[in-house]
């Protein structure tokens, strides 16, 4: 896996990103896991790219991704992990327009993982 940038990210957010990717997570994860995770929003079906697949778990379905962003979101310093964050609100709020609760859901879940 190598690195890549995450689209609409500035330098500088990309190279936190990096930085991060290189001592705490997988290169190239945080772009991947924004693809996946917007990918499970929209619904969109397609062919997942070969460097994507890597990161597929037939198991854990694509709510993977999202705790993956959370993670990074965490781990980031301030600035870019707002700059990031724009982007992965923009992609729970529509995922909260297109699901509903799922009250049978282990309320110890992440939110993500209790939506249907």
């Amino acid at each position: 896996m190598r690195y890549r940038d995450v689209p609409g990210l500035s330098g500088a957010a990309n190279a936190a990103v990096r930085v991060l990717e290189r001592g705490r997570l997988a290169p190239g994860i945080v772009s991947v896991a924004l693809s996946v995770w917007s990918v499970r929003v929209h619904g969109v079906e397609r062919r997942w790219r070969r460097w994507e697949a890597e990161f597929s778990c037939p198991c854990c379905g694509e709510g993977w991704a999202r705790d993956k962003l959370h993670e990074a979101l965490s781990m980031l310093p301030p600035k870019a992990a707002a700059e990031l964050r724009v982007q992965v609100e923009r992609l729970d709020e529509v995922l909260l327009g297109r699901t509903h609760h799922d009250p049978a859901a282990d309320p110890e879940l992440a939110w993500w993982h209790r939506r249907c």
